[in-house]
């Protein structure tokens, strides 16, 4: 009966601690530097590109463009000045693959 009751134990145990393993940490916004990659933050490219600066480097990034957010060229635009936005994502492949990027108000 001990027996059964230990495999039993056990068994649950483990069930409990495969299902945690299953679960993938979902990533968690976070405020960024947004801007035109090459005219803002000096990166290699073909063309105006949305790019995001996270822990002082930046990726360009996939999931949103740079005409998105209104006009680039304009004089809040991301080609002539750098603006902080909320970001969900992760890096993949020196980019930034994003799940939800949000504007934040110029202050």
């Amino acid at each position: 009966m001990k027996k059964l009751l230990y495999l039993t134990l056990l068994f649950v145990v483990t069930l409990a601690s495969a299902q945690d393993k299953d679960k993938k940490e979902e990533p968690k916004p976070q405020i960024v530097e947004a801007a035109c990659g090459q005219c803002q933050f000096g990166m290699e490219g073909h063309g105006c590109e949305l790019a995001v600066r996270v822990d002082g480097k930046s990726y360009f990034v996939d999931g949103s463009s740079i005409d998105s957010h209104g006009d680039a060229h304009a004089n809040d635009g991301f080609c002539t000045t750098i603006r902080k936005a909320e970001i969900v994502g992760k890096i993949v492949d020196n980019r930034f693959k994003v799940t939800s990027f949000k504007l934040l108000p110029k202050k």
